[in-house]
């Protein structure tokens, strides 16, 4: 088994496609409209999905907003040198909801940027990325 992907729901497709794609360092891998449906996925990730799990952003044409419920917690990103990531971010024009630093009983150095639908992105650093 594999993971593939992780589907979220956008309602701008456009401004998500930016976010994940000049923000946070994606590719868009492919995209395609499914007019009779009135939805286009987008899918942006870190490389091939043959070995990649990537996120698959949904866009339903009719929706311009959606509840996130309480239920999903965020996707995690490991990062080189998260306070040079976040300091780019904060470039970028994004908001930085928790700043980089150790996380709580832990040495482990994490940051949390919201994107533009206000899912959490969990950075963490990591040497290895």
């Amino acid at each position: 088994m594999k993971l593939l992907h992780t589907m979220i729901r956008v309602g701008n497709l456009d401004q998500s496609i930016d976010f994940y794609t000049r923000v946070l360092g994606m590719q868009l891998l492919r995209r395609k409209e499914y007019p009779a449906g009135r939805f286009t996925l987008a899918f942006v990730g870190y490389g091939d999905e043959s070995d990649h799990a990537v996120i698959e952003l949904t866009h339903n044409w009719d929706t311009t907003s959606y509840e996130l419920g309480n239920a999903f917690g965020h996707i995690a990103i490991g990062v080189n040198d998260i306070y040079a990531v976040c300091d780019q971010i904060r470039a970028d024009g994004c908001t930085i909801t928790r700043e980089p630093g150790p996380m709580k009983h832990s040495s482990t150095v994490i940051a949390f940027v919201k994107d533009c639908d206000g899912y959490a992105i969990e950075l963490i650093e990591r040497a290895d990325q």
